[in-house]
């Protein structure tokens, strides 16, 4: 069993569980009626002044180990702010990264950036609570999802105001996710299977998205492209950006940093 595996059966038990804690019924209902505004994730991505980088939540990961031992993700999220983040992803997944949906809302309370909740989301369940507990936009996993699934997600979270970052790492989950309706898509460079990581996938793929919209010529409807995975300083953001994305999502290489506003800040080449 790849780690994939491995984090797919352990969300589905864990979904279990939720279901014994609270019905799906009453969480729709609750995210139905959410009040607070969702903040714009995809349209921050284009209107933010470059390099445009997602700020990461991360405290560890199953391939790296423990990447922040004292990890507080509302201090190191206003940070990010101060640094210049577009946007934030925070992680929810507890036991392969060491966070939780607690930390989505204190972050939707002490910063205005818009939030990715970043976790392996296999149902409409976890659409919900991300509604519920303050995310702006959701990660949609190409890889964990079979195609009519994807799109009943993406569906779920259009109706809740949601943007939805479809992510691939492939040409095969390419075309699914285009074929979803994907506006935004996330070309991951590591590999969820084995977790190699490799820069050549976002410039693959992003040149096939790229010459997909030449060919359309409709750009009013552009596809966001963001890099995700493997960006470790500015020649790596220059190389993925020169590939054409709009975007790069940032985050054990920031928070392996003590001062990570300064590592930010030095990433885009900001003063």
């Amino acid at each position: 069993m790849n780690i994939l595996h491995e984090i797919l059966d352990h969300k589905r038990r864990e979904l279990d569980a939720a279901h014994e804690r609270q019905s799906a019924e009453s969480l729709a209902r609750r995210a139905l009626e959410c009040a607070d505004p969702v903040r714009g994730f995809r349209r921050a991505l284009i209107e933010s002044e470059g390099p445009v980088v997602i700020a990461e939540l991360k405290r560890r990961s199953p391939s790296r180990g423990e990447i922040r031992a004292n990890f507080d993700p509302v201090a190191c999220a206003q940070a990010f702010a101060r640094g210049g983040a577009a946007a934030l992803s925070v992680l929810t997944d507890l036991r392969y990264f060491g966070g939780d949906l607690d930390i989505l809302r204190r972050v939707r309370n002490a910063v205005s950036l818009p939030l990715l909740r970043k976790d392996f989301l296999i149902d409409r369940y976890q659409v919900d609570e991300a509604r519920v507990y303050g995310a702006d936009a959701v990660l949609l996993i190409a890889a964990a999802l079979e195609p009519e699934v994807l799109v009943a997600l993406r569906k779920r979270a259009l109706e809740l105001g949601l943007d939805t970052l479809v992510e691939v790492h492939d040409e095969r989950e390419l075309e699914m996710a285009l074929e979803a309706g994907a506006d935004l898509i996330g070309i991951n460079n590591r590999d969820l299977r084995s977790f190699e990581v490799d820069l050549a996938v976002t410039e693959r793929l992003a040149e096939r998205v790229v010459g997909l919209e030449r060919g359309t010529g409709r750009r009013e409807h552009r596809i966001v492209l963001v890099a995700e995975s493997g960006i470790l300083g500015p020649a790596d953001l220059d190389r993925v950006e020169a590939a054409g994305v709009s975007a790069c999502l940032v985050g054990e290489s920031l928070m392996r940093e003590p001062d990570v506003e300064l590592a930010l800040s030095r990433l885009r080449r900001k003063p």
